[in-house]
């Protein structure tokens, strides 16, 4: 009963604090961090220790998989090596410089075995801190998709440099080869991994038609993916996260309106709960924090953790700016991808958020003697990069200028004006068939042109509510058009119009001509509309 009422008075909590973050106008997660911080200081609560099995099984599976599912595949490969050089070679390189401010700070208790772990434990940015934050900011969309699609992938490199440290500090040795080959068979085991289980998923779902079934297994799916790759030995990480983008880009193909439906509605609570106990937990660990500065110099930890907080901001810096335009000096490379603007870089370079998967990596060390100092500058980099960075972002992207270059705008209209031109022209040819009626076909030419009006007046291409022709239908009289075109066939031509909507909106998906984002919006709007057909 004890452990049953602190889960449900954390929940209480998450509500809470995330309808104040809502009311202030501050990213959630900032919110809630604060808030365990604040409630791990009222006294006579329950400790609340965070586990590392916890972080690792019961939120990272879904919330990577969510974070995947989301992820548009065009824009992830067209930015695939910007995203490479920062979820590979920046954790690198944020390892070797974090490892070295450290054992030069304090060479006595961080040997260089315990300054590459804490490191690793640094290195990789939070992938639901930078979701989270940057929904809401009108951020350039190509820079969301490298930010986020760092943090999707960069998990998986510092954990397996974790585990290496770890295994050097037991060893008292350390083989750059060996970890390579290591690294490379993980990696590439887990991507192999990730896509043969999503693949047979895929083939399971198509032949249930079950919504709570097919909710059930998509929920699980990730866990079942983790889990495999840990006895295999592979990275989890990267095959969850290749898993999810391999079933958001199927969705459409695999799932029925109804189940998207549903499932979107499950799984945005099922994220939102997660994300939320993530955080406050990350604020409840400030006894656990507290306690080991009892057996340690508080100064000289201070001193230590800002010079690792700043070794982690600044080494950022020195990697984003160089990896951005090196690359791109062959004239050929520019001419593909042109030298971005540095306000963008600067955005890039400031945003490195760590969370909770450094937190737990953290804790669950137990055989270092440097533990409390290694924790509490985990503890402190969190909360620097978290709160600092999270809470400046806004404000930094305003004074450089930096706002949405609206191009999903513009894919949407796109993708909106011509789903409804194929419906327009299918239309026409079933307009033929013997099945259709005069009354029902009359009426669909009306809706298509109401629903193409909404859009040229959402988009600025009207900049008024008036038909072109200048003649309104009263609602009754739509109302009795309606009802005599539904006692015409109306229902099913209907159906088949928005099955070509459906099949040219993915066209469009599958050509690069939309992006996911798009797809999903425009989707949703197809979705419900077919299961108000189907209940009508």
């Amino acid at each position: 009963m004890p452990a049953v009422a602190t889960v449900l008075g954390l929940l209480v909590a998450v509500a809470f604090l995330a309808f104040v973050a809502r009311r202030i106008h501050v990213p959630y997660p900032i919110v809630l961090v604060v808030g365990g911080l604040a409630i791990a200081l009222v006294p006579g609560l329950p400790y609340v220790q965070l586990e590392q099995d916890v972080v690792f099984l019961v939120f990272l599976p879904p919330l990577i998989y969510a974070a995947g599912w989301f992820t548009s595949l065009r824009d992830f490969r067209a930015n695939l090596r910007p995203i490479g050089l920062l979820a590979i070679g920046l954790v690198v390189f944020t390892v070797v410089c974090v490892a070295g401010v450290a054992h030069m700070m304090e060479p006595g208790q961080l040997s260089w075995a315990a300054a590459f772990t804490l490191g690793a434990i640094l290195a990789p940015t939070d992938a639901v801190a930078a979701s989270a934050i940057f929904g809401r900011l009108g951020a350039p969309r190509r820079v969301v998709t490298v930010l986020e699609g760092e943090s999707l992938l960069n998990d998986a490199t510092g954990l397996i440099a974790f585990n290496f440290a770890l295994v050097a500090v037991a060893r008292g040795s350390f083989s750059p080869l060996d970890a390579g080959g290591q690294f490379l068979i993980s990696g590439v085991g887990g991507v192999a991994l990730g896509l043969v289980v999503a693949w047979l998923f895929n083939q399971v779902q198509k032949r249930i038609e079950d919504p709570p079934i097919e909710i059930t297994l998509s929920v699980l799916v990730p866990y079942a993916i983790y889990l495999g790759a840990q006895q295999l030995h592979l990275s989890g990480v990267l095959a969850v996260a290749v898993a999810g983008i391999y079933a958001g880009w199927r969705s459409p193909e695999t799932f029925s309106a109804t189940t998207r439906i549903q499932a979107m509605a499950v799984w945005n609570v099922l994220i939102f709960v997660l994300n939320g106990l993530v955080f406050v937990l990350i604020g409840l660990q400030l006894p656990a924090v507290l306690q080991g500065l009892v057996h340690g110099p508080v100064v000289r930890y201070l001193e230590i953790a800002a010079a690792v907080c700043a070794a982690v901001i600044v080494a950022r810096f020195l990697w984003v700016f160089p990896a951005t335009y090196l690359p791109r000096l062959p004239m050929w490379v520019r001419r593909k991808d042109p030298y971005p603007g540095w306000r963008n870089v600067v955005i890039v370079s400031w945003t490195g958020m760590r969370g909770v998967v450094s937190l737990a990596a953290a804790l669950s060390l137990t055989a270092i003697a440097a533990r409390n100092l290694m924790l509490f500058v985990t503890f402190s980099v969190i909360l620097v990069t978290l709160v600092l960075q999270g809470l400046t972002l806004p404000f930094l992207l305003r004074w450089l200028g930096v706002a949405d270059d609206g191009a999903a705008v513009e894919e949407e209209l796109e993708a909106r004006t011509r789903t409804i031109d194929a419906a327009m022209e299918r239309l026409e040819l079933l307009a033929e068939e013997e099945w259709t009626r005069a009354e029902a076909v009359a009426y669909m030419r009306r809706y298509y042109g109401k629903r193409q009006k909404k859009v040229d007046v959402r988009f600025g291409r009207l900049d008024h509510e008036h038909t072109p022709d200048g003649h309104q239908h009263e609602d009754g009289e739509d109302h009795l058009e309606a009802h005599r075109a539904q006692q015409d066939g109306w229902r099913r031509l209907r159906q088949e119009l928005i099955s070509t909507e459906r099949t040219t909106l993915v066209r469009l998906r599958n050509a690069g001509t939309i992006g996911d984002e798009v797809l999903h919006r425009v989707e949703r709007d197809l979705d419900l509309e077919e299961v108000q057909l189907t209940q009508d």
